[in-house]
Order: C-alpha cells, then structure tokens, then sequence
C-alpha cells in the first residue's frame, strides 16, 4: 500500500509539471535565453569558408590531429597532411584551410595541405592582380614551352611567349633566372602560365592604345593582309592587328578565305568593334558593299524561274545561291513528284547549277524557297487518260508492306498491288515470295484515287482467272497426283497439275497402311470440295482407298444378296411346285374313290 501511495504521489507531480517549458526554455526566460547566446557567439572567432587561418593542436592519435581555431567546433585533419613535420605535438601552431564550417554530420572540415600550397599561390595570385613583374627559374623544356619555377610552383611558359621573335632553340635558357608576368591561372587544374613576352611588348602595348584610343566603329581604313587562316584574315592596320572573320569577307558562302584574298594584299577594311581590355579589333571587308538582298531585283515575284549554284547540301534539301549571297532551299519534297523518301544527295550535289521556280519569297526575312519540280509536268494531270482503268503497264517495286506490293509506274506516279492480287493460284503470305525490291513487274490498273494520288494495281489480273477451268477439272470426287509442299498442324498444302494447290485436313493424308503422308509425298488424292469463289479445294488421300474398299463392300453385299434371294426363290419354286402335284394327285385319287363308290352303288 506504501508503495503504491508513492506511485500516486509521483504520478500527480509528474503531471503538474510544466514539461513543455522546461524542454523549450531549459529554465530560462526567452530574454535570458538571447542573451546567454549572443554572449557565447562573442566567445567564438568568425571563421569564413576557403581561407587560410592559423589554428593549435589540441590532441593527436595514429590516424588524425584535433585541431582549434577557436570555432564553436574543432576540426581533424589526416596525419597524413604532416609527414614532413615528424615533430608535430600537441600544443603546436600550424596553417589550415577551411573547407567548411560544418558537413553533413555537423563537423568543421580542415585541410593543412591546403593551405601550404595556397600561401604560395596567393602570392601568384596577388601577381596576376597587380600585374607583378616576378622572377622565375626554367627548369627544363617540355612540349610547347619550359617548365618554369615560381614561389616553389611549376609554371608553364609557353615557347611563344619567351620572346616576341619565333624561338628555335628552347635549350639556350634552360637554367637561367628571368623575369616574368603571370599571364593566366586555372584554379580548377592547379595550373600557372607566365609570360616573358609580355615585358617585351609592353611598349608595343603601349603604342597599341594609342592607336585604339584613336579607332572608332564604322571607321575605314587601309590595311595589309599578314596571316590566313581557315576561320579569317589578319590584318595589318599599322602596328597593329584586326581580325576579319571568314562570316565577314563576302555576303556569300566562302569555304576558305584564300578564295577571296592573299597575302600582302592591301585593302579597305570597315572596323566593327574592338575590345579594350584584349586589345582585339573585328574587321569587316563584307560590310564595305551593300546587302545583295537590298540589290535584289524589285520584279523578282513567286512563279518566276532562276538559275543558281549549289552551295550546300543537306539531307533535307539543298541552298542554291542565285546571286552573291542571295540563297534559296529548294527542300527535298520539292525535288520531285515522287513521294518516296530520299535524300537531296540523289538529285544534286555541291557545285551543280540548276534551274528552279520560286515558291515563296520573304524579303524581309531574307528567305526563299525554291523547287525544280515545278518545271515539270505534275504526272497526275490527265492521270485518267494516261493509266485508264483496265490498262496494262510495267512498274518497279519500290517496297513490301505485309499487305502488299508499293510499286512506282513512272515518277511520282506510285500505286499498291495487294498481296492478293498477286497470283490466282499461289497463296502468298508475305510479298517478298512473290517479287522482290527494284524489280520490274506487270500491273493492270483496276483503280485511280486522284485525291491521295495513289493507284490500286493488280498483277494476277494479267491472266483469265484459271478457276472458270479448274472448275471443271478438279470435280468433286475425281482424282488427281499431288505433291504435299507443305505440313502443318492443321493440315498439308497440296500441290496439283496446272499450278493450284489445294489442302487436307490430318485425317485425311493417313496413308492405306495407318501412317500419315510427309511432306515431298507424291500421292493420289481426291477432290471432295471445291470452292470457286473462295479458291479453295480440299483433298483427301485417305478417301482414294477407303472409296474402292466401301465400294467393294457394296458390291459383295449386293452379290450375296442377289445369291440368297436366287437361293430363296429357287427354294419357294421347289415347295410350290411340290405343293401343287400333290394337291393334283390328292385330287385324281378322290374322283378314283367317287367314281369307285358310285359303280358299288
């Protein structure tokens, strides 16, 4: 009882306790709770993330050191990180780089590796940002250039930038200290590119603004060509160089700039823009003429016809230029009438002048479309006429559908023989047993669909239809030789004279001596269906033998039956006649007996 009144008594104070303010609050009051916190924060340093900081060792195991940098947490780097300093302790000063103030599991990530190397690529850094001349020490030569020692880093002196002349022996500076200005850093791949170069053409730069300073967009100017490459020309204006790209020397396609200039060529040139910090100048040679699209004749209209060079080519079509930088596509639908699908590369290639009719003409987009098929007679016109009903003509397979047959009569006259339409006698199951892609076969036309400019073509229609013979041929119950060409489940496929083939059923290809027939099996078999609508015969093997033996059957039965019933007669003929002598003898000896008593008497 004592206990269970203890129970009660803790119960009762467990429920009068306020546990929702002692979880939130911890027993102080919101003001008190800021405070204390703003307090503690003062305790802590403000630590920023990728930056180098000095922090203390404050434990250290096989595997890691503990480090603080007076964080609200500390941070552990591998051992690793010190195997140059094997008299690291606790209590000791060393540099590290804050990678992050808190991972996934909430902990400081520190690097002292790091932070070694960035000391010494600060110092590159500050170079590049102050534009630093620095000292350097080549190493050695490499691919391209020299290896060049810089702060304790391996930089990367490229051979074209040792000296403003074109350098042929790297060896001659290899162990020599020069001076240097950071060119370019990759942070990403930990690489520095210095240049020697840059010293050198600091007065050249220097001369270069002054020429800048003097350009302005649209000014004109006569230069000299200096270089060609496969993307422009450089040009000369005076000490310094500008750049016509290969988009900029003609309103035409050029596929190489040595098309329209060469070397030490002095031309006007049109400035397009220039960059300040890069000291690079857009040049243009273009620009100098007027639009061809502007000088485009006014009278040109939609229906005309116009000649032009193919200048590129798609599988979608081909760019025709039919003036200096006026271009026209002719798409590849419009090629020709025919609507197989191919490529542009089957009608024309690159270089090729042909004649097109204009289809549509934007003068504002600068766009046209053009077609050559529009200078031919669309096929389809007088189509009734051309491929009447009933006629005959010869097509090229052009491709096999399950259903049937596509065949081209001429171009852009297409049409579809179905699959049976394809023979009178022969079941095709598919039409690549019949025929075969870009052969010729005869049709007849047994349909025109103007509309989806499509024919319905027959090629069995060539012949009469052999089932007004068969019909008289292969009667039901005649026999006929066949060949079984085909076995299956339900049946065989029979093959018999004249080409038809007809079927039987399993039971009905059993052999006289109880096995059933195999395929190659040349038998007789008979006719006891035949269909001339549905152009179908049905056999039977089984039924050539089993007839002869009913028949033979038939035939004793008959026999006996005619034996018994001669039998029968001959026998009813005996008692009849045996019957009617004694009744004449019974007969003759009672006139005897009457006459006997009648003379007693």
């Amino acid at each position: 009882m004592i206990e269970e009144n203890k129970k009660v008594d803790n119960s009762v104070a467990d429920a009068e306790f306020d546990w929702d303010a002692f979880t939130s609050e911890e027993g102080f009051s919101g003001e008190n709770r800021t405070e204390l916190e703003a307090m503690y924060d003062k305790t802590l340093s403000t630590v920023a993330e990728k930056e180098v900081i000095d922090g203390t060792v404050i434990s250290m195991n096989k595997r890691e050191v503990v480090i603080n940098i007076g964080y609200k947490s500390d941070g552990i780097v591998s051992l690793n990180e010190f195997r140059y300093n094997t008299e690291l302790t606790v209590g000791d000063t060393v540099e590290v780089y804050v990678e992050s103030q808190e991972d996934k599991k909430g902990q400081l990530v520190l690097s002292h590796k790091k932070a070694r190397a960035l000391r010494s690529w600060d110092r590159v850094n500050s170079a590049l940002e102050n534009d630093e001349i620095i000292k350097g020490y080549i190493k050695c030569r490499t691919k391209g250039g020299m290896i060049v020692d810089v702060f304790g880093i391996e930089a990367f002196l490229p051979g074209s930038q040792i000296d403003v002349k074109p350098i042929r022996d790297y060896d001659v500076f290899v162990g020599k200290t020069m001076e240097f200005k950071v060119v370019k850093i990759n942070h990403e791949f930990k690489n520095v590119v210095v240049s020697h170069k840059a010293l050198i053409e600091a007065e050249l730069e220097q001369q270069k603004k002054e020429i800048i300073a003097k350009l302005e967009k649209g000014q004109v100017l006569e230069g000299t060509v200096k270089n060609i490459t496969s993307y422009g020309v450089f040009i000369d204006l005076g000490g310094v160089d500008g750049l016509i790209h290969i988009t900029d020397l003609s309103w035409g396609r050029v596929s190489h700039p040595s098309e329209i200039v060469e070397l030490d060529q002095k031309l006007n040139v049109v400035i397009l823009d220039f960059d300040d910090d890069k000291k690079r100048i857009a040049l243009g040679l273009k620009q100098l003429t007027p639009h061809p699209w502007d000088a485009l004749d006014t009278e040109m209209k939609v229906g005309d016809n116009v000649k032009g060079r193919v200048v590129v080519m798609a599988d979608y079509g081909a760019f025709v230029e039919i003036a200096a930088g006026v271009e026209g596509l002719i798409h590849v639908s419009e090629m020709s009438w025919s609507q197989h699908l191919r490529s542009a590369q089957d009608f024309m290639k690159v270089g090729d002048e042909v004649e097109a009719q204009i289809l549509t003409l934007d003068r504002e987009e600068r766009k046209m479309s053009l077609g050559i098929k529009q200078l031919k007679t669309d096929p389809w016109d007088g189509i009734e006429s051309k491929y009447a009903v009933n006629s005959k003509h010869t097509a090229k397979v052009r491709n096999f559908t399950n259903f049937g047959v596509f065949v081209e009569i001429e171009e852009g006259v297409d049409g579809l023989i179905h699959i049976s339409d394809l023979s009178w006698t022969k079941k095709v199951k598919h039409p690549a047993e019949f025929t075969q892609i870009g052969a010729d076969i005869e049709v007849v036309v047994l349909e025109i669909d103007k509309d989806n400019r499509r024919l319905s073509l027959g090629h069995k229609q060539l012949e009469e239809n052999p089932w007004d013979v068969f019909e008289t041929i292969f009667t039901t119950d005649s026999v006929h030789e066949g060949t079984i060409v085909e076995v299956f489940e339900k049946g065989a496929v029979i093959a018999l004279p004249y080409g038809v083939e007809g079927f039987a059923t399993p039971r009905h290809l059993v052999k006289e001596d109880g096995t059933p027939a195999k395929i190659d099996e040349k038998l007789s078999f008979k006719v006891i269906e035949f269909s001339k609508a549905a152009k179908r015969i049905i056999l039977s093997h089984s039924r050539t033998f089993e007839d002869v033996k009913k028949a033979e059957e038939t035939a004793k039965k008959k026999e006996v039956a005619k034996t018994t019933k001669k039998g029968v007669k001959k026998v009813k003929d005996s008692l009849e006649k045996t019957t009617l002598g004694d009744i004449s003898e019974l007969a003759a000896l009672k006139t005897k007996l009457e006459n006997k008593e009648g003379g007693e008497k």
